[in-house]
């Protein structure tokens, strides 16, 4: 098995706009307006569709049959002893072409009690076109405060409630399940996140989406709410959400890594790739990985059994991977 290069993956009509700062990455042509997201090596779909959202190989077989026939040799031995054909990882390149609602991921055990659903949603984000993003609370809230802030969709009122942090490219964002958040417009980013499509929108006003409806999961938003963290986050606290990323190895703090991981590999001739199952964005420059030459803006997939690799050239890598068998999460 050898690493796959992947073709764009990008659901149509999604509820906010972007797309323009995606071709450019990859040097491709500017997509429909509401296409802003590119979900890279994806066995997850849409939330309520069969098949939308899942990434194909080159030969058309879907990546998420692909490793349920072959788990061990597409995610390792030691993971698919333990999760089985579970990736445990969704990647998405992300291009805010509007500032995005405020919302919130639920938990595992929330998504587990109330969705049926395997996994909650965590996610991490590495800025590659920095901004404005509104993340965590700066004071503590109550649930009967922010339900009447969202009955009436005072938008100014829920801004006001998160902080307001300037990030730059190479920053990285970790923002746990619960954690109130916002995308500004602009912005550019790499996302890792559990394998799910589900957000409680606290915010729809200015949205092609009719949040009443949809923003709750499905279970009303008086539940839907308890999954959100009404707890204040200080600016200490914020220190351990958002920092700068070192110039090369491991850049999620520890408590990200219990859910995935994201390695920056800077190439200078030749550099190891660890082995394992990784998503790889070409950060920059031009990179021959296992003989094949991949420019700035290429997504390579590189199941488990390929082993470990030679990146020749010069540029940067930035590799996601699943958490490691050992985490504490999961199950």
């Amino acid at each position: 098995m050898k690493p796959v290069h992947l073709a764009s993956n990008r659901p149509p009509r999604r509820f906010y706009r972007g797309g323009a700062q995606l071709g450019a990455l990859r040097g491709e042509p500017v997509g429909a307006e509401y296409e802003p997201e590119d979900w890279v090596a994806s066995t997850t779909t849409v939330r309520g569709e069969e098949r939308l959202g899942l990434t194909a190989l080159p030969d058309g077989t879907l990546l998420r049959d692909a490793v349920a026939g072959h788990p061990a040799a597409w995610l390792g031995a030691a993971h698919a002893e333990r999760w089985g054909a579970d990736t445990r990882l969704l990647v998405k390149l992300l291009d805010a072409g509007q500032r995005l609602p405020v919302h919130a991921h639920p938990h595992d055990e929330f998504a587990s009690a109330h969705l049926g659903a395997a996994h909650g949603k965590a996610e991490a984000w590495y800025i590659l076109r920095g901004g404005v993003v509104h993340l965590g609370l700066r004071e503590d809230v109550t649930h009967e405060r922010i339900a009447a802030l969202v009955t009436s969709q005072d938008v100014e009122g829920l801004l006001g409630l998160l902080h307001r942090i300037d990030v730059a490219p190479g920053d990285v964002v970790w923002v746990p399940p619960g954690e109130l958040h916002a995308i500004g417009a602009g912005v550019l980013l790499l996302e890792l996140q559990q394998p799910e499509d589900l957000s409680i929108l606290l915010e729809w006003r200015d949205f092609a989406i009719d949040g009443a409806a949809q923003g709750h999961l499905g279970l009303g938003f008086e539940l839907a709410l308890a999954a959100v963290n009404l707890r204040a986050r200080s600016r200490e606290e914020l220190g351990g959400l958002v920092r700068r990323s070192p110039e090369a190895g491991s850049v999620l703090p520890a408590d990200a890594e219990a859910y995935f991981r994201l390695e920056r590999l800077p190439v200078h001739r030749r550099a190891t790739i660890g082995r394992g199952f990784a998503v790889i964005l070409v950060r920059s420059g031009e990179v021959a990985v296992a003989g094949e030459r991949f420019g700035s803006g290429s997504t390579v997939l590189v199941p488990d059994a390929a082993g470990a690799l030679v990146a020749e050239g010069s540029g940067e890598l930035l590799i996601a991977r699943p958490p490691s068998p050992d985490a504490r999460n999961g199950v």
